[in-house]
C-alpha cells in the first residue's frame, strides 16, 4: 500500500517515492537490510575518517559502515567539515558515499551552518554527474540557511545535472526516485516562475515519447502523484499560494503538444497530488485553481478515450493501461472531481480491465499456460495498491455517474452489465474446469471475482437511486430493473455477505417489475433455456470433459437467484413464456440435490398455479393443469431423498386450492399421494414390522403423506372429496390391524375437532362405514384362524359399533 506518512515529516524524499512505486506485493521499497551498526562502531568509524594514516581501503570501510546506519545517524558540523575535507582524495568508490552523508547532514540538520553551505556549494561544480549529486544539491537548494544569492547558482549546478543525468535515468528507471527527489527539493523554494519551466521541463522529458524517455508505469505515476502531494503540502504550509499556482499553470500549459515533451502520465498525476495535498490537508481549494487542476486530468482522459476507441477496452496499448491505471489510483487518492464524461469512461475501463482484469485471468487460466505462473500472478494482483484501492475507485466511479448525462450513464452501465454476463461466463467454465486439480488458482482467481461483484453491486445500487425511483420521473427507467436482475444473477455465485445496497438495489428492482409487465418479461426471457443448463453449448473445453448439470455451482446460483425472484412478479409472466422457459428449469432443478434450489423450484409452482389474474386465463388455466401431472411425478419420483416435504406440501395445496373444481389434474394428485403413501408403508413395514405402534410419535416419510392426505379431507372441493374418500378407504383397508387402528383413531380425533358443518355429516358417515368394514375384515381374519384350530369365533359387531358411536 501507498506510505501514510505526512508529506512535511518526510526526511529523504527519495525514501518515500520509493515506497509509493511498490504497486504490488511482490515489490519491496527497498531491499533487506542488515542492522545498523552499534554507537561503539560507529565512533570507531568517524576516528577512522579523523586518521590522517588511514589508507583508502580503511576509510571506504568506514564510510561504508556510516552509510549503513545513515537512518539513525546525526551528521554534526564538525563532522559535515570533516566530510567535505575528505572530497578532494575520495576514490571513485569513496565519493558517492561522502555526498551521501552531506545529503544527510543536510536533510537532518535542524541549523546547518551557512558557511558549511556555502563551501558545500564552491565544491559542487567540480562533482560528476549522478544522482547523490542531485540529492546533495536539491537538499542544498531547500535548505533555508543557504543565502538567496547562492540559490540561483545552487540551482544552476542543479540543472546542469539534471540535463546530463537524463540519459542515465533512460538506461536505469532504478535511479527515478532520486532523480525525482531532487527536483522535488529544488521546487520547494523556487520562486521564478522561469527556472520553474526549466526544472519542470525536465520532468516531462523524462516520459517524452519525442525524447526517448522512459515507457510510463503505474509506478512512475505514484512517484509523481507524491512528489507534487509533498511539494504542495510544503507550500500550504507556508502559506506560498502563488506558488501553488505557478506549479500548476505550468503543468496545465504542458497539455498542449506543441509544446514538446507531452507527457500526459505527468498532466495526470501531478494535479492528483495537489488536490491530495489539499484534501489531506483539510485546506479549502480556489474554485479557479480546481477548475484549471480538474481540466488538466480531463484532457489526458479524453486523449486516453480517443487513443482507445469506441471498443470496450479489451484491445488497448500498453500506455494506455497505464493512464488507465494511473486515473482510477489518482482520483482514488486525491477524491472526486467534476463530471467529465472522458473521465468516467475511463473509471469504468479501468475497474473492469485493470481492477478487475478478470478475462485476462481466466484467459490465462484456461490456456495451456504454467500453472503457477497464472497462481503468481493472481497473487501479485490480489496484493496491488490498484486491488487494494478498489472500493475507493468504485466510489469515484459512482459519483461521477451519479452527476453523469444519460448518454454517458448508459455507456458505462451496459458495460456493467455485459461485464457481468462475460464473468458468469468465464468463471462457470474456470470453476467447472479447476475445481479439485488447481483450488488454489480457483481460489486467488474468485477473491477477485467476489470484489468485482460488489463493485457491480454498489453500482447497481447507485443506478438503482436514478433510475428505479418512480417520484423522479424524468429519469424513471423500468427497463434497468431487469438489467440489474440479470447482472445480480451472473454474480450470484460470488455473494459470500449480507450487503444493504444489495438489498436495496433488489428491492427497489423488484418493486419496478411488480408493476411493469415489460421489464419482467425482459427477465424471464434472459433465463438461460433448458439446453444450455442441460449440456456444455459453447464451450469446446466444457465438451470435452464429462458434464453434470446438477454439479455446477455456479449455474446453480444464478438459476437459484431466477428461482427467487420470479414468484414476486408472476402475474405478469404470460403463461406461454412461463411453459416455454420456466417450467422446464423448474422441473429440472425440482431433483437438483441441494434442498435450497428444490425448495425454490418448489415455490415457484406454488406461485404460478396460484396466479390467474391475466387476460389469458383460460390459456393459464389449461397449463396449470398439464405441469400438474409432470409435477407430481418430478416431486413423488425423489421423495424423500430429495423432494423436501414442505415443497410438496405446499405444492399440493396450491393446486387443490387453484385449479378449477373437479378438475383431472386434482385426481391424479390424490391418486399419485395415496400411490406413493403406499409404496413408502410398504418400505417402512418391511425394514419396521412395529412401525404402527410407535406412528402417533412418528415423523418419518409415510407418516408426512399420509397426514398430508388426511388434511386434503378439508382442502378439496366437495365433488373431489368421495373420490379421496374412496382412495383412503381402499389404502386402509389394505393395512394391518396395527395400522387400520392407527390411522382410523387419527381420523376419529380429526372428525370429532372439526368445525366444519358441510364435510362432518358426511366424514361421519364414511368413518362408520369404513371401521365397519375393517371390523368385517378383522373378523374374518379371526374366523379363518379360529376354523383353522377348531376354536369358537366371537361377534365384535357391536363393539366396534360403539367404539365408533363414543368416538365420534
Amino acid at each position: 500500500m501507498l506510505s501514510n506518512s505526512r508529506p512535511r515529516q518526510i526526511l529523504f524524499l527519495e525514501h518515500w517515492l520509493r515506497a509509493a512505486a511498490a504497486v504490488d506485493a511482490s515489490q519491496t521499497p527497498f531491499p533487506a537490510a542488515a542492522a545498523p551498526p552499534s554507537a561503539a562502531v560507529i565512533l570507531r568509524s568517524w576516528a577512522d575518517l579523523r586518521d590522517p594514516s588511514a589508507d583508502p581501503p580503511r576509510l571506504l570501510s568506514a564510510l561504508l559502515t556510516l552509510s549503513r546506519g545513515r537512518s539513525a545517524l546525526h551528521v554534526s558540523d564538525p563532522q559535515a567539515k570533516l566530510l567535505l575535507s575528505l572530497l578532494p582524495s575520495s576514490s571513485p568508490d569513496a565519493f558517492p558515499l561522502v555526498l551521501s552523508l552531506l545529503y544527510t547532514y543536510l536533510r537532518k540538520s535542524s541549523r546547518p551552518s551557512t558557511p558549511l553551505l556555502l563551501s558545500i556549494l564552491s565544491v559542487s561544480s567540480s562533482f560528476p554527474p549522478s544522482t547523490h549529486s542531485i540529492l546533495l544539491l536539491g537538499a542544498l537548494s531547500a535548505s533555508p540557511a543557504l543565502p538567496a544569492s547562492a540559490l540561483t547558482p545552487c540551482l544552476d549546478y542543479l540543472c546542469s545535472f539534471l540535463d546530463s543525468s537524463l540519459p542515465a535515468i533512460f538506461r536505469d528507471a532504478d535511479l527515478l526516485p532520486e532523480f525525482l527527489a531532487g527536483i522535488g527539493y529544488a521546487l520547494s523554494r523556487l520562486e521564478d516562475d522561469a527556472r520553474l519551466g526549466k526544472i519542470l521541463n525536465f520532468l516531462f522529458r523524462i516520459w517524452s515519447a519525442e525524447a526517448g524517455g522512459l515507457r510510463p508505469s503505474l509506478s512512475h505515476g505514484l512517484m509523481v502523484l507524491r512528489l507534487f502531494e509533498w511539494c504542495t503540502s510544503g507550500f500550504l504550509a507556508s502559506r506560498s499560494w502563488s506558488r501553488i499556482e505557478s506549479l500548476c499553470g505550468e503543468i496545465s500549459a504542458n497539455r498542449s503538444k506543441s509544446r514538446g515533451n507531452f507527457a500526459p502520465l505527468l498532466v495526470l498525476m501531478a494535479p492528483a497530488g495537489v488536490l491530495r495535498a489539499f484534501r489531506s490537508n483539510r485546506v479549502e481549494i480556489d474554485p479557479r485553481l480546481r477548475k484549471s487542476i480538474e481540466e488538466s486530468i480531463s484532457y489526458v482522459a479524453e486523449c486516453t478515450i480517443s487513443r482507445i476507441g469506441t471498443d470496450s477496452g479489451s484491445n488497448v496499448s500498453d500506455d494506455s493501461h497505464v493512464l488507465l491505471q494511473c486515473m482510477a489510483i489518482g482520483l482514488a487518492q486525491c477524491g472526486s472531481i467534476s463530471f467529465n464524461a472522458s473521465v468516467l469512461r475511463c473509471l469504468c475501463l479501468s475497474l473492469l480491465n485493470e481492477v478487475f482484469p478478470l478475462q485476462y485471468f481466466f484467459r490465462m487460466s484456461l490456456e495451456n499456460v504454467n500453472e503457477n505462473s497464472a497462481t503468481c500472478k493472481a497473487k501479485e494482483h490480489l496484493g496491488s495498491a490498484l486491488f487494494k484501492e478498489a472500493g475507493a475507485v468504485t466510489g469515484v466511479f459512482c459519483n461521477q455517474y451519479a452527476s453523469a448525462d444519460e448518454v454517458s450513464k448508459a455507456m458505462v452501465e451496459n458495460h456493467l452489465w455485459d461485464y457481468s454476463q462475460e464473468v458468469y461466463s468465464n468463471l462457470r467454465l474456470a470453476a467447472w474446469v479447476h475445481r479439485g486439480k488447481s483450488d488454489e488458482l480457483l481460489g486467488d482467481l474468485e477473491k477477485i471475482a467476489e470484489a468485482a461483484f460488489l463493485m457491480v453491486v454498489v453500482f447497481a445500487a447507485e443506478v438503482s437511486k436514478h433510475k428505479l425511483n418512480s417520484k423522479s420521473s424524468h429519469e424513471f427507467r423500468p427497463e434497468v430493473s431487469s438489467r440489474i436482475l440479470v447482472a445480480f444473477s451472473c454474480m450470484e455465485y460470488l455473494r459470500r455477505v449480507r450487503l444493504p445496497e444489495y438489498t436495496e438495489a433488489v428491492r427497489r428492482a423488484v418493486l419496478t417489475l411488480q408493476e411493469n409487465a415489460d421489464p419482467c418479461v425482459s427477465f424471464v426471457e434472459s433465463m438461460p433455456p433448458y439446453t444450455e443448463l442441460t449440456k456444455a453449448q459453447g464451450s469446446i473445453i466444457l465438451e470435452r470433459m464429462r458434464y453434470i448439470w446438477s454439479q455446477d455451482e455456479v449455474q446453480t446460483s444464478r438459476i437459484l437467484f431466477y428461482l427467487r425472484v420470479l414468484p414476486t412478479c408472476i402475474s405478469f409472466v404470460p403463461t406461454s413464456l412461463f411453459g416455454k422457459r420456466v417450467a422446464p428449469t423448474m422441473f429440472l432443478y425440482m431433483q437438483h440435490p441441494n434442498e435450497k434450489v428444490t425448495r425454490a423450484s418448489h415455490s415457484i409452482f406454488v406461485s404460478f398455479v396460484s396466479s390467474g389474474k391475466d387476460s389469458d386465463q383460460d390459456d393459464r388455466v389449461v397449463l396449470k393443469e398439464q405441469l400438474v401431472f409432470y409435477y407430481m411425478q418430478r416431486a413423488l419420483q425423489v421423495y424423500p431423498r430429495i423432494t423436501p416435504f414442505e415443497g410438496l406440501a405446499s405444492g399440493v395445496a396450491a393446486l387443490v386450492r387453484h385449479l378449477p373444481a373437479g378438475s383431472p389434474a386434482i385426481f391424479y394428485c390424490i391418486h399419485s399421494l395415496v400411490a406413493k403413501a403406499s409404496d413408502l408403508c410398504g418400505k417402512a413395514m418391511s425394514e419396521d414390522p412395529t412401525m404402527w405402534k410407535n406412528w402417533e410419535g412418528s415423523s418419518g416419510p409415510p407418516k408426512k403423506v399420509l397426514d398430508l392426505l388426511l388434511r386434503l379431507i378439508y382442502l378439496v372441493d366437495i365433488q373431489v372429496l368421495p373420490y379421496l374418500l374412496k382412495q383412503l378407504a381402499e389404502f386402509i383397508i389394505q393395512l394391518p390391524k396395527d395400522g387400520q387402528n392407527a390411522l382410523l383413531d387419527e381420523m376419529y380425533f380429526q372428525v370429532a375437532e372439526s368445525d366444519d358443518v358441510t364435510r362432518k355429516p358426511v366424514l361421519v358417515s364414511w368413518l362408520q362405514s369404513l371401521s365397519f368394514i375393517c371390523s368385517q375384515k378383522k373378523a374374518s381374519s379371526t374366523t379363518e384362524a379360529a376354523e383353522k384350530h377348531g376354536s369358537p369365533v366371537p361377534s365384535n359387531d357391536g363393539l366396534s359399533w360403539n367404539r365408533t358411536s363414543a368416538r365420534l
